[in-house]
């Protein structure tokens, strides 16, 4: 038995409206939700983002010839308190696999580093450590090679080591359980949460003709050892994972009303808006002019468009960009509609409304063909 529960509206699919993996951020859109639902849904995932996710981090150091972090190194301009401080800096990616028991178990990376004569002497004297230079695991992808992390100015050849674990948040150096360590390693606070900045914001979208349902936009920032897209999917998969021993109490089941789609009349008059052309509208001449210029003809064409996109268009302004949305609302439309159902995306909205107006004519000929028989055979019934 089952309870039947109305419908919800729910969103259909992920909008990602910008994503820069060389920025590390992403911008990502979902609609509709039933009222309330955008900020239950983004403040969770925001949490959850900002708390929960895991990545590599450095949690100690071994270097040769150092007992402790409080000491200057002969040969090295910054004394080991900076280059920790450094180290503390360094990205490394990681995603631990299913078929690898070990993949999460922290492991030593040994690097001996060498500089000779030769390397200070192409530097006037000095030769800048990266990160790159102490680390050769091919384990881990180093997300910002070029990090500083020391200044040599005589040369040497010194082993390094450094202990990397997989771990969620911030973790300080003292709370870090390492069974073998020796008395020369040295402890590192960890950050070990990937992502820098999440922000959410719910704005109003429409669904037939009401429009107080959510729209919710999430933007992701994140260091490099997770993308924007992988953040928010894991957060996903965790919110998921939480809810799992709630069901465990369900003694009745609900069942939902999903609803009708668009009829044959409410599906034709959609069509009819979208297949007009932008000069039936009565936008100002600044808008038109400005639509004109960016190649869009047809309402199809801009409701296809999200609504960050116009902005980037030449001389296109927040003035305008209100206007056309005032235009929309009165039409029942908005920004940024997916109109994939009807078969039609941003790729192809030109060729299919091309394919509607010929069908449109089709059926007008038609129908002015059957009239024109129609009269001429009143006539013949007439004579």
């Amino acid at each position: 038995m089952s309870v039947k529960y109305g419908k919800f509206e729910m969103p259909q699919k992920i909008l990602v409206e910008s994503e820069a993996p060389e920025q590390n951020f992403g911008r990502f859109i979902a609609e509709p939700f039933e009222r309330g639902f955008g900020h239950t849904i983004g403040n969770s995932l925001r949490r959850m983002m900002l708390s929960s996710l895991e990545a590599p981090a450095i949690i100690s150091v071994r270097f040769e010839g150092v007992p402790h972090e409080y000491m200057a190194i002969d040969g090295i301009v910054e004394d080991m308190t900076n280059i920790i401080l450094n180290l503390k800096g360094a990205l490394l990616r990681k995603l631990p696999q299913d078929d690898d028991p070990y993949s999460r178990e922290s492991r030593i990376l040994t690097h001996v580093l060498e500089i000779t004569q030769s390397d200070l002497d192409k530097g006037n004297g000095q030769y800048p450590v990266k990160l790159q230079d102490v680390i050769s695991d091919s384990n881990f992808e180093v997300v910002n090679p070029e990090l500083h992390l020391f200044t040599a100015t005589k040369p040497m050849k010194r082993q390094i080591d450094l202990r990397v674990a997989i771990g969620r948040g911030y973790v300080p150096s003292e709370r870090h359980d390492i069974r073998d360590k020796t008395s020369d390693e040295i402890l590192i606070d960890a950050a070990f949460s990937p992502v820098r900045l999440v922000n959410y914001f719910v704005e109003n979208t429409r669904v037939g003709q009401d429009t107080d349902f959510d729209r919710l936009i999430v933007e992701v920032n994140t260091d490099g050892r997770v993308t924007p897209s992988e953040a928010l999917s894991f957060a996903a998969q965790i919110g998921q994972k939480h809810f799992e021993v709630f069901n465990k109490i369900k003694s009745i089941g609900l069942s939902f009303d999903e609803g009708q789609g668009l009829g044959d009349g409410d599906q034709d008059e959609l069509m009819e808006k979208l297949i007009l052309r932008i000069d039936e509208i009565e936008l100002s001449v600044r808008s038109t002019n400005c639509l004109s210029g960016a190649n869009i003809e047809t309402i199809a064409e801009l409701v296809s468009i999200p609504e960050r996109k116009m902005l980037e268009f030449r001389n296109f302004g927040k003035k305008s960009l209100n206007e056309i949305k005032a235009k929309l609302t009165d039409m029942g439309l908005s920004l940024g509609m997916d109109l994939s159902r009807f078969g039609i995306t941003p790729d192809n909205v030109k060729e299919k409304v091309r394919h509607l107006l010929e069908e449109k004519k089709r059926k007008r000929d038609l129908q002015k063909d059957e009239r024109k028989r129609k009269d001429d055979k009143d006539e013949q019934e007439d004579e």
